[in-house]
């Protein structure tokens, strides 16, 4: 009910998510269907992923021979049954046209809906990956890779993946050594797109390998050769490939044929342990495929543009890496909540407590408790704010007209490594609040927040480490058409301000002002040297201050919008006012030292340590 309740409030009060259907895209929804998918998504979330969130935890994926020469995934049924569930539910093609079997909802509306199932299984998951492989194909691949491809994993008939990564070059993408060499004299007429061996390895590879689906489309990053053998260097030499896992005809349909994309092993994860995450080799002969070494890839676009396409489903994950760590910081604080207002412990402070005869108080009677759930709601739901408010600049980049366009692009550029890395910290530091919230309890497996807290340190590593994220955010995004998204953001955050009218909101104003404007001072400090290593060596404080900045806005936003007597309405002011009191001051020292270009960490010796 927390979450239902508030994600009513951000869409219709705060974001009024209605107004889209004014929009042509949208015109044949309403609030009531709207709200119609949000219900579907919970129930559904409450009756086949919740129930099972421990036990994917406990029954982690394994591995066993295929019969094949190969090894296959074992999962239990209930990821079986959730998966198929989000498959009827049609939230794959959500926001897809009507036209080929979409829903046609807002990117807000989706986003919404799919919290229900971050929060109730983070680990058994919904199917952001599928989602972003098939909008990338949508947006760069051929019509008939868009047909046969994009489309069937629309329907849940195929499922999708990304393959960055390999053993030696994660973040790393120029080391990425798997290659792609033409695959006979005709590689250029095969209809479903010029045709490559790729041999190579991937890991780290999220739902590399099951049978939930009857295809998987592993979308691969690789090096073409040239005719001297030689790959061009960095990134610029690195082209992207549709590889399945079974070979399909012109229609779609499955050949019988076996492409040669071996599953080598499983990673066993702190957490998010019911997902599958696989080491995959391409190429290897462990299903030889049509007289030939090398597992058969499609190219998708231009040689040599991979990276720029695979961006487009990078940055898709991002934001979906952002509220899914968003949702589990929530489920961490629904539980503590709940368990703080059950279990009693201790007595008040003062003359009466100090009567053992009394008798003792629930957890949240406790001034420091409520301190650190404070602290969880202001995490949470502000990044729950966030990633919504992110969703509807992705509308207006899709939907609006012109001038919104414009603004939602630039916007995106300098929010996106927030929505993905203010979450992934914060929410944990939620997490962790939450196990502190339930003492001894909350280290053991009797309780759920351990689980979350496990689940959740992936978040600030995967889809761009948080130091990339800052780099990215410091190093490129701020500085971009000479800082037009900030330009933008800051224009944004003076609009709220203006809004500020009573004597306490008029004080938070102020104060984001002030740390606007710190901000800003500090960027343009850090680049007055002439070594950008030194300018970069702090951009995780600066993410860190940027987005507690960013954070403060949003809490302002949501304090205007909050103006009813109603228990909710309170404690989002109060929820704001914890975040002005005890967050907001936090960025000063981070600043500090990018603005000084302190060299603390940079220039520490490495025989020091």
């Amino acid at each position: 009910m927390h979450l239902s309740a508030c994600l009513q409030f951000l869409l219709h009060d705060w974001l009024r998510v209605q107004d889209l259907t004014q929009r042509p895209r949208f015109a044949d929804h309403s609030r009531e269907t709207f709200d119609a998918v949000l219900d579907t998504c919970e129930r559904i979330a409450r009756d086949k992923f919740a129930p099972f969130n421990r036990e994917v935890d406990i029954q982690e994926p394994r591995t066993e021979p295929d019969g094949q020469g190969g090894l296959r995934v074992v999962l239990p049924e209930s990821t079986r049954d959730a998966h198929q569930a989000y498959v009827d539910s049609g939230m794959l093609s959500a926001s897809q046209s009507h036209d080929i079997g979409g829903m046609q909802l807002p990117f807000t509306v989706e986003a919404a809906a799919n919290a229900f199932f971050a929060c109730a299984s983070v680990s058994i998951g919904g199917g952001m990956l599928t989602v972003g492989n098939a909008n990338l194909l949508m947006k760069h691949g051929s019509v008939l890779q868009k047909e046969v491809f994009a489309l069937n994993e629309f329907n849940g008939r195929f499922t999708g993946t990304m393959c960055l990564s390999e053993p030696q070059a994660g973040s790393s993408l120029s080391d990425v050594a798997t290659r792609a060499t033409p695959d006979g004299a005709d590689h250029l007429q095969d209809p479903l797109g010029p045709r490559f061996r790729l041999k190579g390895h991937k890991m780290w590879i999220s739902t590399g390998d099951h049978e939930l689906s009857e295809n998987i489309i592993h979308l691969v990053l690789a090096k073409i050769p040239g005719a001297d053998g030689k790959t061009i260097p960095g990134t610029k030499g690195i082209s992207l490939f549709i590889v399945p896992k079974n070979l399909v005809d012109t229609q779609g349909q499955l050949t019988g044929e076996r492409n040669d994309v071996a599953l080598a092993g499983l990673n066993h994860k702190l957490g998010w342990r019911g997902t599958v995450n696989t080491l995959l080799n391409f190429g290897e002969g462990t299903y030889p495929v049509r007289g030939g070494a090398g597992a058969i890839g499609y190219l998708v676009g231009e040689p040599g543009k991979g990276l720029q396409c695979m961006f487009h489903m990078m940055n898709e994950a991002r934001i979906g890496v952002g509220l899914a760590a968003t949702m589990l910081g929530l489920a961490g604080y629904y539980a503590s909540l709940n368990y703080a207002q059950t279990r009693t412990q201790g007595r008040p402070v003062g003359p009466a407590g100090k009567d053992p005869a009394q008798a003792p108080v629930r957890l949240i009677e406790h001034a420091d408790i409520k301190r650190m759930l404070l602290a969880q709601k202001a995490y949470g739901e502000g990044a729950l704010a966030l990633g919504l408010y992110g969703a509807t600049l992705v509308d207006d980049l899709h939907t609006g007209n012109p001038e919104q366009q414009h603004q939602a692009q630039w916007l995106l550029e300098v929010l996106t490594p927030i929505i993905k890395s203010w979450p992934s910290e914060w929410c944990l530091e939620a997490n962790s609040l939450a196990i502190q919230i339930h003492g001894g309890y909350g280290y053991t497996r009797d309780f759920p927040v351990e689980q979350y807290w496990r689940d959740q340190r992936l978040n600030m590593i995967h889809e761009g480490t948080h130091g990339i994220q800052a780099m990215d955010l410091l190093g490129r995004k701020v500085l971009m058409d000479k800082g037009l998204g900030l330009t933008l953001l800051g224009e944004r955050m003076q609009a709220t301000m203006a809004k500020a009218h009573t004597e306490e909101t008029k004080a938070y104003a102020q104060a984001l002002q002030n740390a606007w404007s710190d901000v800003l001072q500090a960027t343009h400090a850090a680049w007055q040297g002439t070594d950008p290593a030194l300018s970069l060596a702090n951009a995780v404080p600066y993410m860190q201050a940027f987005g507690h900045t960013v954070l403060a806005w949003i809490w302002l936003e949501l304090h205007l919008a909050s103006t009813g007597t109603e228990a909710a309405h309170v404690g989002r002011r109060q929820a704001c006012q914890f975040f002005y009191h005890y967050e907001l001051p936090k960025i000063g020292a981070w600043l500090n030292v990018v603005a000084s270009q302190d060299a603390t960490c940079a220039h520490m010796p490495e025989d020091a340590f």
